[in-house]
Parts: C-alpha cells; sequence; structure tokens
C-alpha cells in the first residue's frame, strides 16, 4: 500500500566507534534521586519506580542551538544517565538486565516546570510539560563494557560555566539493572529504546542565550544552547 506522505525520519543518536542508534521509545524514570524527590516536595523513601515517555523526534544532538520553547516561563534542566537498550525483551530479571544495553550517553530532560505543576495540580497528564519539541537533548553513545557496569561516577550540569546539579551516578535510587527489570514488566523493551534514569537534585532555570554543558564520568559530554 502507498503511503499517502514521505515517512519521516528516524531519529539518530551517534555511536562513539561509528554507526548510528536508531531511537524507537523513550522512556523517562521519574524522582530517582533521593535530594531531588525532596526538592520536588515528594518523600524520598524507595517507592516503585514510575516512568513517562516523550517522543523519539524530541531527541536533540550534541552541539545543537534550539529555540527557547513556546508556552513557559519556566524551562528547567535536568542532568541524566540515559541508557541505550540494544537487546529487547519482558519481564527481564534483573541479573540479566545489563546483558540488554547498548550503551549509555549523557541526556538533558528539558521541563515545561509551569506547565508539568500547573498539570500535577489539577491531576492532568505531564505531556505537555515533558513530551515537546527539542525536549531530550543526547551525546553521543559509548557502548557499554559488560565488564565495567556504569554504577557509579560523577553527573553534573553547568549553565554558562556555573555548575547548576552535581552528583553521582551510584546514588540512583533504583539501578540501571532494576529500572530496566521494573519497565519491562510492563512494556517488551526493544533495540532503540532510550531510558532517561532520573537527574539529581539542583534543577533550575534556563533561558534564552543559555549553555548547558552535561558530563558524566566516562561518556561524551553534551553541550547544548537556547537561541538568544
Amino acid at each position: 500500500m502507498a503511503l499517502v506522505f514521505p515517512a519521516p525520519a528516524v531519529p539518530t543518536v551517534p555511536v562513539d566507534g561509528g554507526g548510528e542508534f536508531p531511537v524507537r521509545r523513550i522512556f523517562c524514570v521519574g524522582r530517582n534521586y533521593t535530594e531531588h524527590a525532596r526538592e520536588m516536595g515528594h518523600d524520598p523513601d524507595r517507592e516503585d519506580p514510575f516512568f513517562f515517555t516523550k517522543p523519539a523526534d524530541t531527541i536533540v544532538l550534541d552541539g545543537a542551538t534550539i529555540p527557547h520553547p513556546s508556552m513557559t516561563s519556566n524551562l528547567h534542566h535536568e542532568i541524566e544517565l540515559v541508557v541505550a537498550i540494544g537487546k529487547g525483551g519482558r519481564d527481564i530479571p534483573e541479573a540479566e538486565a545489563l546483558d540488554h544495553v547498548f550503551g549509555y550517553a549523557v541526556g538533558v530532560d528539558l521541563t515545561r516546570r509551569d506547565l508539568q505543576n500547573e498539570a500535577k495540580k489539577l491531576g492532568r497528564p505531564w505531556d505537555m510539560g515533558k513530551g515537546f519539541d527539542d525536549s531530550a537533548p543526547i551525546g553521543p553513545i559509548t557502548r557499554a563494557d559488560p565488564a565495567k557496569p556504569l554504577d557509579q561516577g560523577d553527573i553534573w550540569i553547568k549553565v554558562n560555566g556555573e555548575t547548576r546539579q552535581s552528583s553521582d551516578v551510584s546514588k540512583l535510587i533504583w539501578s540501571t539493572p532494576e529500572v530496566i527489570a521494573y519497565l519491562s514488566r510492563y512494556v517488551a523493551l526493544a533495540p532503540g529504546d532510550l531510558i532517561y534514569t532520573g537527574t539529581p537534585e539542583g534543577v533550575g532555570k534556563v533561558g534564552p542565550g543559555d549553555e548547558m554543558h552535561g558530563h558524566i564520568a566516562g561518556l561524551h559530554d553534551l553541550r547544548i544552547r537556547i537561541a538568544a
């Protein structure tokens, strides 16, 4: 059957060493660092993880300049470890979860905080606060080394050279294997899925002309600018 218009291109992320990772879906973990849960006004006890999604075409690559999104006066940065899935599965055992990881990257979950907060207050979905155009910046993917799981290391973001968020990946409430195992109970994970694993404390506002520089030890840094 002929398509009535050309199919949209599949978003891809460069892979260190060559190749492109085709993005299928983007899952994000909410409140996965204790201090961030507290700064957002929530009890940091180890409740079950919860997830929200972003469209695949919200991906923005390293070095890009993006427009300031419409309909917000309170755009926030959230630095995150991103897990790239290379092998699919459902009901994945935690002990086998890392076998499904293709690689890791630095990501930023951009959030229209005012829209998200209004949605929370009214008991409505977060989609317009989280899943808007250009809301999922990501750096190049570094292939996973089975002998060296990425379970610790500095994670930080600077805005115009000033450190805003700074923590360690080891402080994730739910680890990467736990997140993969839990999420795979709800959906069948597939190659091309990305999981943004949550952000540490220190989220804050960015605006026109600001440059974000994200870092996680052992991975490629991510730099994104918001157009003036």
